[in-house]
């Protein structure tokens, strides 16, 4: 990603982040669950993260923290990465709540301000690994993780892009585009931020080429989709910002390097 993308990208998300805490705080700050996605679905359902007690973590794009909260709340010592300035300082209200303070970093994911091996596990919910491009992120991730560690995210399926406006309304039944070469995503003039969506095959070989080996894909159920509040927002544009768009997902993917 360019540093206009960047730029662009983290401009969305100052604006928007008061109204996405506001939005899905209801379910962000359950605390006594720790679940992926917009389908909330539970992490000790799948296991994707597994014991992560006594762990160095790093969570990419962390937003206000509350899904960092929760592994730590398992015993993890988890530092929040996030570009978003307005994201970060909505993490303030939920350490006061939980009573644990996570180590913050404003950065982009593409560019970790941090050592070699610097970490045992890292994780995102959707966010960096959606927003920030996967070709900078995932060789960057791989760089931070110690021998063995393991790389867990969440990301959405490459179908919903398919069936996507580019200007307004949520997605429908008809293909827009094809489901090469989707890449880098730009949705209109008014909506100037960037998503990166990859094909399944170009995700396993961008792993390999990082030096990962794939452990699971989590293909999810997701509920039915008029759960999804955010599916049925609108923005005064017309279409719904880049941070209220639901990302139906596979589950999470998870490797180790």
């Amino acid at each position: 990603m360019s540093r206009e993308d960047v730029r662009r990208t983290m401009a969305s998300w100052e604006t928007d982040s008061a109204r996405y805490q506001e939005r899905h705080r209801p379910d962000l700050n359950r605390w006594d669950v720790l679940a992926w996605g917009v389908s909330n679905i539970p992490e000790d359902q799948i296991q994707a993260l597994g014991d992560v007690g006594g762990l160095r973590a790093l969570e990419l794009g962390c937003g206000a923290c509350q899904f960092g909260i929760k592994v730590a709340m398992r015993g993890a010592d988890v530092t929040g990465l996030d570009f978003s300035a307005n994201q970060l300082a909505a993490a303030e209200p939920n350490f006061a709540e939980t009573g644990i303070r996570l180590p913050l970093v404003r950065a982009s994911a593409e560019e970790l301000p941090f050592a070699d091996a610097s970490f045992d596990l890292v994780f995102c919910d959707h966010g960096a690994m959606t927003f920030a491009d996967p070709h900078a992120t995932v060789p960057e991730a791989a760089r931070v993780l110690r021998a063995g560690g393991r790389l867990v995210f969440n990301m959405s399926t490459p179908i919903i892009w398919l069936c996507w406006p580019s200007e307004e309304g949520p997605p429908g039944r008809e293909l827009l585009r094809p489901y090469f070469g989707m890449g880098r995503m730009v949705w209109s003039e008014t909506d100037p931020s960037v998503d990166w969506q990859l094909t399944y095959g170009a995700w396993i070989r961008l792993f390999r080429s990082s030096g990962f080996v794939i452990d699971d894909l989590v293909e999810l159920r997701a509920r039915w989709p008029s759960r999804w509040r955010s599916e049925r927002s609108r923005s005064p544009r017309g279409r719904a910002p880049a941070s209220e768009r639901p990302p139906p997902t596979p589950g999470p993917t998870s490797c180790s390097s």
